[in-house]
């Protein structure tokens, strides 16, 4: 049984900086495509970001193209968000998931508070 386990939320102040880890354990996790969502309370969860299994194909919302970059290190079984120039919308808790068919994502992680002040 897979599972996921992210760190590195916490409080911020707008336009800082935070580098989200996920890690994978008990699964091939570097077969898999891989992206981070978030959800701000009384929102719908949104994907903010999804990598390849390779690592070469990378996808962003339009909310954090240019301020957030993905990356995977599959030696490491880890994945990890850059998220810079953070604003206050960039609020909510992040999840990261494996997909295990398109647009499918089977396995989830716990979570990862990211707070934003003024």
């Amino acid at each position: 049984q897979g599972q996921l386990a992210e760190s590195g939320g916490g409080s911020v102040q707008a336009g800082g900086s935070l580098r989200l880890s996920c890690e994978a354990s008990g699964r091939a996790f570097s077969s898999y495509d891989m992206a981070w969502f978030r959800q701000a309370p009384g929102t719908d969860r949104e994907r903010v970001a999804a990598i390849s299994f390779s690592g070469r194909n990378t996808h962003y919302a339009d909310s954090v193209k240019g301020r957030f970059s993905i990356s995977r290190d599959n030696a490491k079984n880890t994945v990890y968000l850059q998220m810079n120039n953070l604003k206050l919308e960039d609020t909510a808790v992040y999840y990261c998931a494996s997909e295990s068919v398109p647009g499918e994502y089977d396995y989830w992680g716990q979570g990862t508070q990211v707070t934003v002040s003024p």
